[in-house]
C-alpha cells in the first residue's frame, strides 16, 4: 500500500471525520469516567490507605452519578456524530504515517553495510493503553499519564550512547555491575512508584562518561587509567544498556546482569542481558494494544524524533467487510516506530475473532524498510512484521487459525513488493501472541509450523523452553509491590527465580488435569507471550544471521503489566569477505 501522512484521501473527508469524533468524544470520555470511578487499582487502594482517606465512597457516589447524568445529556449529540462518523470509515487508510526527519543514523547504516555486515536492534511491549475505565480492569490506570511517561522513557533508552565496558580482571573490580551506568540523570519519570525511588547518587560510584565516548576499559589494577581505543584479548564484554536515572550505591549494586546461555544441547550460547533501560540501538519497535488515539499521539510525539519513521492508529473501525466480521470499536492497537524510512505497509484483519476480542481489529501490519546500499551497490531492505493474537485462554484453535493467517500473509506481502535489485537483510516477526511455551493448555500453539518458518530463541522445543528464559506476563494483582515497582527493582527479581514464582503469571493447566511445573532439575519461567522470531531462509543464501544478544527490559515496571523485550540480530555477507 502506498504510503500518506494522512488516513484520508481528502480534506473534506478528514474535516467531517473531525466533527464527527469531536461530537462523539464528550459522550464517550464521561462513559469512561463513569466506569473509571467505580474501579480503583490496587495502588490507588494502598495510597488511600496510607493516607488514611475515608472519602473515597463518596466521590464514587456522587461521581457516579453525576457522570451518568452528562453521559445521558451528550448521548443525543453523540448518536448524530456516531452517524456521520461510522461510514466515513470506509474511505480511511488503515493507518496514519509521520514522518519526522531524515535521522543520521540512517546513513550510518548504509556505511556499515557496505562493509559487508551490520547489526539491527528491535524490541517489544504490550502497553494496555486502553480507554482508562477498560485499563483498570487489567490493574493499571491514568492511561493519558502512562502513555507520556512511557513515551519518555523509551526515548530516553534508546536514543542515548551504546556503551560497552571491558574489563580486564572481574574478579578485582568489586562490585561493578552491568546496570551501573556511566552517565546519571538525577530525575526518573516511572510512573506510580514517585516515593519508591532509588537513593541518589553518592561517592564511589562510577564517573560520568562523555557522551560521544562509545567504548570504555577498565584496567582493575587499582590504577585509573582508561583506553577507549582498544581492549586487551582476554577481555569480557559487558552491555551496559541500563538505567542511567535509577542509580544506587556503588557498594549496593548486584553482580553483573548480562548471562551466557550455556546448555550443552546448544551449538551456540544466546547472550542474554536483563536491563532497566531500553537498548541504545534499538531500530524499529512494536508496541501493542496502543488502542487509545490521544495515546497513540502522545507516543509518536514522544518516539517521532528518536525514531522517526511512526505508524501508528493501526487498524479499521465500524464495518469492514468482508475482512471483519463485526463492529469495530477499537483499532488493531499496534504501533510501529522506525529508524528506517518505511517503503511498504500492509495491514490484515483477522476475520475470526470472537467474544471481547472482536470488539477490536486485531491483525497483521506488514513493513517493508529501507536500510540502505551494500557494497555491491544494491538496495539492502528488511520486513517487519508485528500482530497481536486472540486473547482468551482455553481458545487455542482461534489463535492457531491466526498464526496460519500471519504466514500466508507475510509471504503475500512480501511476494507482491520483492524487488529483484534489493537483498533482505532480516524478516522479523513480533508481537504478543497470548500464549506460551510451558502451559499444557497451549500445546496445539506450540506446535503450529510457523516455528518451523521462524526461529524463536528462547526455544528449545514445543513445550520446552532453554534454561535461561524469562516469562513476560506479570501477575496483575501484585505489580505495584516493593520488589517490582521500580526497574531496578523489577531488574533483580527477574534474576531471581524464587522471586520470578510470586510476580510472574504461572502456566495454564488444561480443565481437570493437576499441574506439574516445573519438572524435575528444570528452572521455573512462568509465560513467556510476547515474542520476537526471525527467519533465515527469505534472506539470501551468502547472508548469515546471528543472535547479538537478546533482552528483558524492565524500564516499564508499573506501567505496564507485560515485559518488554529485545533482540539484536548481526547480519552477515558471505559474499563480501571473499
Amino acid at each position: 500500500m502506498v504510503l500518506h501522512l494522512s488516513p484520508f484521501p481528502n480534506g473534506c473527508v478528514a474535516g467531517l471525520h473531525a466533527v464527527g469524533w469531536a461530537l462523539i468524544l464528550p459522550c464517550f470520555w464521561f462513559l469512561d469516567r463513569l466506569i473509571a470511578v467505580c474501579k480503583s487499582t490496587t495502588l490507588e487502594r494502598v495510597e488511600r490507605q496510607e493516607r488514611e482517606c475515608y472519602l473515597h465512597p463518596l466521590q464514587v457516589f456522587f461521581g457516579s452519578i453525576i457522570f451518568f447524568i452528562l453521559f445521558l445529556v451528550t448521548s443525543p449529540v453523540a448518536l448524530l456524530g456516531f452517524l456521520l462518523w461510522a461510514p466515513l470509515q470506509a474511505y480511511r487508510r488503515p493507518f496514519s504515517y509521520h514522518i519526522e526527519t531524515q535521522i543520521p543514523l540512517e546513513q550510518e547504516a548504509r556505511h556499515i553495510f557496505e562493509e559487508g555486515k551490520a547489526t539491527f536492534g528491535f524490541a517489544t511491549a504490550n502497553l494496555c493503553l486502553l480507554p482508562d475505565s477498560l485499563a483498570r480492569f487489567n490493574n493499571l490506570g491514568h492511561t493519558q499519564r502512562r502513555a507520556t511517561t512511557i513515551g519518555r522513557c523509551v526515548a530516553q533508552g534508546v536514543s542515548r550512547p551504546h556503551i560497552r565496558i571491558f574489563i580486564d580482571s572481574p574478579s578485582s573490580c568489586g562490585n561493578l555491575s552491568a546496570s551501573s551506568s556511566l552517565f546519571h540523570t538525577s530525575n526518573s519519570p516511572s510512573y506510580g512508584a514517585i516515593d519508591k525511588q532509588s537513593k541518589p547518587a553518592v561517592e564511589g560510584e562510577v564517573p560520568q562518561a562523555n557522551p560521544n565516548s562509545r567504548l570504555v576499559h577498565i584496567p582493575c589494577d587499582d590504577t585509573e587509567k582508561q583506553d577507549t581505543e582498544t581492549a586487551p584479548p582476554t577481555a569480557t564484554t559487558v552491555n551496559t544498556n541500563q538505567n542511567s536515572n535509577q542509580q544506587g550505591e556503588a557498594g549496593e549494586r548486584s553482580a553483573p546482569r548480562v548471562l551466557r546461555s550455556e546448555d550443552p544441547g546448544e551449538r551456540d550460547g544466546v547472550p542474554l542481558e536483563v536491563s532497566s533501560l531500553f537498548p541504545a540501538n534499538v531500530d524499529i519497535l512494536c508496541l501493542e494494544e496502543v488502542f487509545d488515539k490521544r495515546a497513540a499521539r502522545k507516543l509518536k510525539d514522544a518516539l517521532g524524533p528518536v525514531l522517526g519513521h511512526i505508524l501508528y492508529d493501526v487498524g479499521v473501525y465500524a464495518w469492514q467487510t468482508p475482512c471483519c466480521s463485526s463492529f469495530k470499536f477499537f483499532n488493531s492497537g499496534l504501533f510501529l516506530a522506525s529508524r528506517f524510512p518505511v517503503l511498504e505497509a500492509q495491514y490484515y484483519c483477522f476475520p475470526n475473532s470472537r467474544g471481547e476480542d472482536a470488539l477490536a481489529a486485531k491483525g497483521l501490519l506488514c513493513a517493508k524498510v529501507l536500510i540502505g546500499q551494500n557494497h555491491k551497490q544494491e538496495k539492502v531492505v528488511g520486513y517487519f512484521n508485528c500482530t497481536h493474537l486472540h486473547a482468551p485462554e482455553g481458545e487455542g484453535e482461534i489463535r492457531c487459525e491466526q498464526l496460519t493467517m500471519v504466514t500466508v500473509w507475510i509471504d503475500e506481502f512480501q511476494t507482491s513488493h520483492r524487488r529483484p535489485d534489493e537483498v533482505v537483510v532480516f524478516d522479523v516477526l513480533c508481537g504478543d501472541f497470548n500464549f506460551d511455551n510451558c502451559s499444557p493448555d497451549d500445546l496445539r500453539e506450540q506446535n503450529h509450523n510457523i516455528f518451523e518458518e521462524y526461529i524463536d530463541p528462547c526455544r528449545a522445543g514445543p513445550g520446552k523452553e532453554k534454561p535461561w528464559v524469562i516469562g513476560t506476563l506479570m501477575e496483575q494483582p501484585t505489580m505495584y509491590e516493593e520488589d517490582v515497582i521500580t526497574p531496578d527493582n523489577l531488574q533483580r527479581t527477574l534474576e531471581t527465580e524464587e522471586l520470578r514464582r510470586q510476580y510472574i503469571s504461572p502456566p495454564v493447566p488444561v480443565v481437570g488435569v493437576p499441574l506439574v511445573y516445573p519438572l524435575p532439575d528444570e528452572p521455573w519461567v512462568g509465560r513467556r507471550i510476547d515474542y520476537i522470531l526471525y527467519r533465515q531462509n527469505s534472506l539470501p543464501k551468502h547472508y548469515k544471521t546471528e543472535i547479538e544478544e537478546f533482552t528483558y527490559i524492565t524500564q516499564l515496571a508499573g506501567l505496564t503489566d507485560h515485559i518488554p523485550v529485545g533482540l539484536r540480530l548481526r547480519v552477515s555477507d558471505w559474499s563480501a569477505e571473499d
